[in-house]
């Protein structure tokens, strides 16, 4: 709809002329004072730079591929290896909006790879069903902004069912995917972080993945974990993020963060794309300030790794946190708590949260919006001369 539209007005904006063809066919023709070239309006360059992660020996040979690419490697090895998994949501058949399930319909048939209606409830409700008679269910959620009206399905069945069964029963088996995060135009429905609404859900695994390689392992992780799992895809990296990715399955172990970078004098946390955005901002306060920082990329949202973040903040005495989703119960304010509450002696500054605005998220001022590397770096210097 959103494509025709822009057709439309593109169609509409431009002065055409009819011209009669040798053949009896016509042809579009401009007229002098209209340019060829179509006038739209400046895109704005991305708030982050991707950084790629070292290539994996570990793990045999590696393949060039973009996080969409990496996404369709760990689905198409996990139906090759797994007879009773199936894979379905809207238009996943076709390949999804975002090519995550390209080809892999005609490789493995309508059965295992099907589109569903366009009810998000219904999806995740079929694949808890799935999940609970013993297959592999693998949901997708067209994007993270819709995945509302499954919330039910979510919250009040998925993560309860092995408990109020007794551990008779359960649907460990279901991962639910979606495109996740800002994409530099999405507004309002298109660009949400809702990971907090499902980390105050015992029962369920929230993952975000920075890069491709992690996206591959973390997926399979998830995929072979017997808790239901939410796993939330950096949309602005499907493309934009490239690295030289495992062709072979391979796992990375939940609930573990990740240490990027060591340092001494600040502990900097975020999750998915933000990661790129503090490891600039960590360059930044090295130049400039002096200040050497911790870059820890949590990649589990619930359970998160709580003793390495601790542990990380009893040796630099700060903390950062950064998210895209508003300040105001943020998964931030989470780990904020918990620190606080485990490192309390040991801080040095009040610990700073650089996230969204508590408002809807914007359209042309999503860089106003955006928690980018200016904000993160003043919250550094206002830490370090606290």
């Amino acid at each position: 709809m959103a494509a025709a539209a822009r057709l439309f007005l593109r169609g509409a904006n431009s002065k055409l002329s009819i011209a009669p063809g040798s053949l009896g066919t016509t042809l579009l023709k401009l007229s002098p004072n209209c340019s060829s070239r179509t006038k739209t309006q400046r895109r704005h360059a991305a708030h982050f730079t991707f950084q790629p992660d070292p290539v994996p020996s570990q793990y045999g040979p590696t393949q060039k591929m973009n996080l969409f690419q990496s996404i369709t490697s760990a689905l198409d090895n996990t139906l090759a290896s797994d007879p009773t998994a199936v894979i379905f949501g809207e238009d996943v058949a076709f390949g999804g909006v975002f090519r995550c399930t390209v080809g892999l319909r005609d490789k493995y048939g309508k059965d295992r790879v099907f589109n569903t209606p366009l009810c998000e409830q219904g999806i995740v409700g079929f694949g808890i069903g799935v999940a609970v008679a013993g297959a592999t269910a693998i949901a997708e959620i067209q994007f993270a902004d819709y995945i509302f009206p499954a919330f039910d399905q979510i919250v009040n069945e998925a993560a309860k069912y092995r408990y109020r069964s007794g551990n008779m029963f359960d649907c460990g088996n279901l991962t639910i995917r979606a495109p996740w995060g800002c994409v530099g135009h999405g507004s309002l429905y298109h660009s949400q972080s809702p990971e907090a609404f499902f980390a105050h859900c015992p029962g369920l695994k929230v993952v975000i993945p920075r890069s491709p390689i992690q996206a591959k392992g973390l997926l399979l992780s998830c995929i072979a974990d017997k808790n239901p799992c939410i796993f939330f895809e950096p949309k602005i990296l499907y493309r934009a993020a490239v690295e030289q990715v495992p062709e072979d399955p391979y796992t990375i172990p939940l609930s573990q963060a990740e240490v990027l970078q060591e340092g001494s004098d600040v502990t900097l946390v975020a999750w998915g794309t933000q990661i790129h955005v503090l490891k600039e901002v960590a360059s930044m306060a090295q130049e400039k300030l002096g200040v050497s920082c911790e870059v820890i990329d949590l990649q589990t949202i619930l359970p998160w790794d709580i003793e390495t973040v601790c542990k990380s903040v009893v040796k630099t005495g700060r903390l950062l946190i950064s998210h895209e989703a508003p300040v105001t119960g943020g998964f931030a304010s989470e780990i904020s708590s918990t620190v606080q509450e485990e490192c309390f002696l040991n801080l040095e500054a009040p610990i700073s949260r650089v996230c969204g605005y508590d408002t809807p998220f914007p359209h042309i001022f999503e860089p106003f919006y955006i928690p980018d590397k200016w904000k993160c770096f003043e919250a550094i210097k206002k830490m370090i001369n606290y």
